[in-house]
């Protein structure tokens, strides 16, 4: 199994998306990463950690995720592996449900939601951001 940590979604990966059913809510497992230390793309000065940093992005995205009628389901620390093994672990969780893909997706594609994106980029070491829904029966 190959696993990237990534900081964006591919062109395709994205194209995919757009084209699934958009039917009813969606769920996004959030899988993080953080550097140790942040670093700004500007190369400016900071004490932050990555994970200071990230919280400043992440608190800026739960205002829009409720504005467009997601809910934060879980947010936590990971603390270590009960099945399986992974060669790095990741550092937190977050499972967001948003209201349908195009909800997702025009709050990513907003301006407003790319204003704090420079925080999340200076915190982020990489992330998998896995897209998953309750099957219907």
């Amino acid at each position: 199994m190959i696993v990237l940590n990534k900081l964006h979604h591919s062109d395709e990966q994205w194209t995919a998306l757009a084209k699934e059913p958009d039917e009813g809510p969606i769920f996004m497992v959030n899988l993080f990463k953080f550097r140790e230390h942040a670093q700004y793309a500007d190369g400016r000065e900071t004490s932050l950690t990555g994970i200071e940093a990230y919280q400043l992005y992440g608190a800026a995205t739960a205002e829009h995720i409720a504005a467009i009628g997601g809910h934060v389901l879980h947010s936590s620390i990971i603390g270590g592996m009960v099945v399986g093994e992974v060669e790095d672990l990741w550092d937190a969780v977050a499972i967001v449900e948003y209201p349908s893909i195009k909800a997702f997706m025009n709050m990513v594609d907003s301006p407003d939601w790319a204003q704090h994106a420079d925080h999340r980029e200076a915190g982020l070491a990489g992330q998998l951001n896995i897209f998953s829904r309750t099957p219907h029966a």
